[in-house]
């Protein structure tokens, strides 16, 4: 069993990946790191890391889920093969997927009342 293993990047990891790269890097982690784990930027660094670290492929069994989230991830950020600015777009991305996610009608309650928390 891997403890430190969960089904998808946690955001308790974001913090651990501040040295990964360069300055704009930092910037940004600085930034989602004084945010709630619920706000739509820390939604889209998430949905950036489990797309990266491909998430949705993991297993318990495998290698990478015996690393454990946090040492996956700062191997796949480390591993990152282009500039700083180009994670950044990535995450921009990503979170605008995630305001068009929250801006449909029609989603579950949990999700409703989460976003009309952050208010």
């Amino acid at each position: 069993m891997y403890p430190d293993s969960e089904i998808l990047f946690p955001p308790r990891c974001i913090s651990q990946l501040r040295d990964e790269r360069g300055k704009e890097w930092v910037q940004l982690i600085d930034h989602l790191t004084s945010l709630p784990n619920e706000h739509e930027d820390v939604l889209g660094f998430s949905l950036l890391m489990i797309k990266l670290s491909s998430c949705l492929t993991c297993d318990l069994d495998s290698y990478r889920a015996s690393l454990g989230c946090c040492t996956c991830a700062s191997r796949t950020v480390g591993g990152f093969k282009g500039s700083d600015a180009d994670m950044v777009r990535l995450f921009e991305d990503a979170r605008e997927e995630v305001r068009e996610y929250l801006a449909q009608d029609g989603l579950p309650m949990g999700v409703v009342a989460l976003i009309h928390s952050e208010g």
